[in-house]
């Protein structure tokens, strides 16, 4: 059992007997609030002679047994609902009492409670939920049906409510009964009795929550006098007073005494206002925040007793107050975009030189003028309506403006000097190709093309950006390509290429030469000649030279030894220029006059196998027919060794 604040709302339902009445003024603060405790795990047994039911720790008690849990599941093959959680609000690991009613209806909570004002108006109260599930027991499982009774110690009832039929709901909810009556003269104690009348079977099981003595009374209605409202927003710059007043129901007390009281909590805990005795309250301005009030008002000196005193309903005043903040130091750059920026509430209104004006958080000025320079004032607003002020000093500083020098071209593996005018500050991009990337004039040797960018700044901070372009001329490449071979009076084609920005080329010598200013050209010399690609820079990067050697065989030669042996010197019968003979015929025979190898046209130099494997080293003999009107057979003997 323990006594603290509690705030509910009574729920009057179907059932509640003809003779039952719950407050229908204004109540106190309860004078004894039941809410079972809180814990981890199940709660200890109640006192000796609060129940007849036996305690259990099980959190699914059997018939007879009550615990006190504050998680309840999986009971009775799921008939029961899950509790997660008692009824009293914020009430961490709160417990409720858990019955598994008797079979034999009878009294299952009993207690004496003590501290009442005597010849005083009382509602008693106490929330109760069915267990059980609405389709366990077949849908057809026994309600619990309780009696409450307020009796005085020596047994007289003072009042009494029966609840009908707890429903069973899916989900079920926590339901609230009560009953009001008078405590009499000289008797501060009073007994409470929970009886359950409900027959045995399938069912009547429950939970208990939240049992509360309250003082009840006048109707006392609180407000802000001039707003007649209970809730306020005041706006802390206004720095405004305001009376609160409160009506208590005529006739009622003969000595009424009245206390105001703050809360800065939301109500839990309260507190007395010196000097706040009468039914009005001048509220003084305040500091930011929410405030609750309350007026307490009793008989004479009941005044300072709990069991005794009512309470009005709660005012709230809100003190609201948006903190404007905006940036503190404003510059810009003449010409250049400049954010203005502000916080602290919800809307905002800007004011400023030039006839500016803006309604959102973070206002741009573009394409700033000398004329945007001075004094930016914002109002902030919150969602209460208060208001707030600040401002800014915006200054424009002069433009910084870059100059650079043009496009520059230097030759492959050449520099040249960049120059730029304009800043205090230079910062050159790619700064690997550059002699220094942070002066005006740095030298730059670039390995290709290459855009230099450059960032300058001016003395107040202002930048200006630009880059130049320094192209890369190449070097000429000649290349004349493969050596070539003939025989005298076959031309031979000298392929030749060249690289480089804006080359010419030729060949020398120009004799025994079709063209000579063409890349791919032929060329007939009576005897083996060099022929020379020359490549030429019309930009002035130099000149390049390639040669390409002409082989002109007068005659076939036939080499008269080989070695196939796989050592990659001398492994095949090259015969020159026998490729430059394509209809010929050429035999390779064994002493035994056996054919070896043929071959026509001699597109492949002979490896010295016969039908792919290889010939015994030894002498062989060939004929070559190169046939040709004017060449006789070629014919002798080839050595294979290995």
């Amino acid at each position: 059992m323990k006594t603290a604040p509690f705030l509910f709302i009574l729920l009057l339902i179907a059932g509640v007997s003809a003779n039952a009445q719950l407050c229908s003024g204004s109540l106190g603060d309860p004078v004894v609030h039941i809410t079972f405790g809180a814990g981890s795990g199940a709660g200890p047994a109640l006192p000796p002679g609060v129940t007849t039911y036996a305690y259990t720790p099980s959190s699914c008690p059997n018939d007879g047994q009550y615990s006190l849990q504050n998680l309840s599941f999986a009971c009775f093959g799921q008939s029961w609902h899950t509790l997660a959680g008692d009824h009293t609000p914020n009430d961490a690991n709160g417990y409720y009492m858990l019955v598994n009613a008797s079979a034999t209806p009878g009294d299952f909570y009993v207690d004496t409670i003590r501290g009442l004002c005597p010849n005083t108006n009382y509602e008693f109260a106490a929330w109760v939920k069915n267990v059980l599930k609405p389709e366990a027991c077949g849908s057809n499982g026994i309600r619990p049906n309780l009696t409450f009774s307020v009796e005085t110690v020596t047994g007289t009832v003072l009042t009494t409510v029966n609840s009908g039929d707890l429903p069973a709901e899916n989900p079920a909810f926590w339901r609230q009964y009560g009953a009001f009556f008078v405590s009499p003269p000289g008797t501060p104690e009073v007994v409470i009795r929970l009886r359950n009348n409900a027959p045995g079977g399938c069912g009547n099981d429950l939970a208990l929550d939240d049992i509360t003595f309250r003082p009840c009374g006048a109707k006392i209605t609180a407000t802000v006098a001039a707003a007649d409202t209970s809730f306020i927003v005041a706006c802390k710059s206004a720095n405004k007073s305001y009376v609160l007043k409160a009506d208590v129901t005529p006739g009622v007390y003969a000595n009424p005494n009245y206390q105001w009281q703050i809360s800065m909590n939301g109500g839990t805990s309260w507190t007395d206002i010196p000097g706040a005795n009468s039914n009005q309250y001048l509220r003084p301005p305040s500091d930011i925040g929410q405030y609750t009030y309350r007026m307490l008002v009793a008989d004479g000196p009941n005044l300072n007793n709990i069991s005794c005193r009512l309470a009005s309903n709660d005012i709230t005043v809100v003190v609201s107050q948006p903190d404007a903040q905006v940036t503190n130091y404003v510059f810009g750059c003449y010409g250049s975009t400049i954010g203005l920026y502000a916080a602290g509430g919800s809307f905002y209104s800007w004011t400023g030189p030039s006839g500016f004006t803006s309604n959102v958080q973070g206002p741009e000025l573009k394409n700033v003028q000398f004329t945007n320079t001075g004094w930016y004032k914002v109002k902030v607003t919150d969602y209460n309506g208060c208001t707030d002020e600040d401002s800014t000093n915006l200054i424009i500083y002069p433009a910084a403006h870059v100059t650079v020098g043009p496009t520059q071209s230097v030759c492959e593996g050449g520099s040249v000097q960049l120059r730029a005018s304009g800043g205090t500050r230079y910062s050159w991009s790619p700064a690997a190709t550059l002699s220094n990337d942070t002066i005006p004039n740095p030298i730059a040797k670039p390995n290709d093309t290459t855009v230099y960018k450059l960032i300058i700044f001016n003395e107040y901070g202002c930048f200006d950006t630009a880059s130049v372009r320094v192209n890369i001329w190449r070097k000429p490449i000649a290349d004349a390509g493969p050596d070539r071979k003939t025989r005298i009076g076959f031309p031979a084609t000298i392929t030749g290429k060249i690289a480089g920005n804006d080359i010419r080329y030729f060949w020398t010598p120009l004799q025994n030469i079709d063209q000579p200013d063409r890349l791919v050209t032929k060329v007939n010399p009576p005897k083996s000649q060099f022929y020379y690609l020359h490549a030429v820079s019309n930009l002035g990067c130099g000149e390049d030279i390639d040669t390409v050697f002409v082989k002109v065989y007068d005659k076939v030669l036939i080499p008269n030894i080989f070695s196939p042996n796989g050592d990659g010197i001398n492994d095949t019968w090259v015969i020159e220029p026998l490729e430059f003979f394509p209809e010929s015929v050429t035999q390779v025979m064994n002493r035994y006059g056996q054919v070896v190898y043929t071959s026509s046209g001699y597109p492949k130099p002979w490896d010295g196998t016969s039908n792919g494997k290889p010939l015994p080293v030894g002498v062989y003999y060939y004929v070559i027919d190169l046939r040709t009107n004017n060449e006789p057979k070629l014919t002798g003997s080839v050595t294979i060794i290995r």
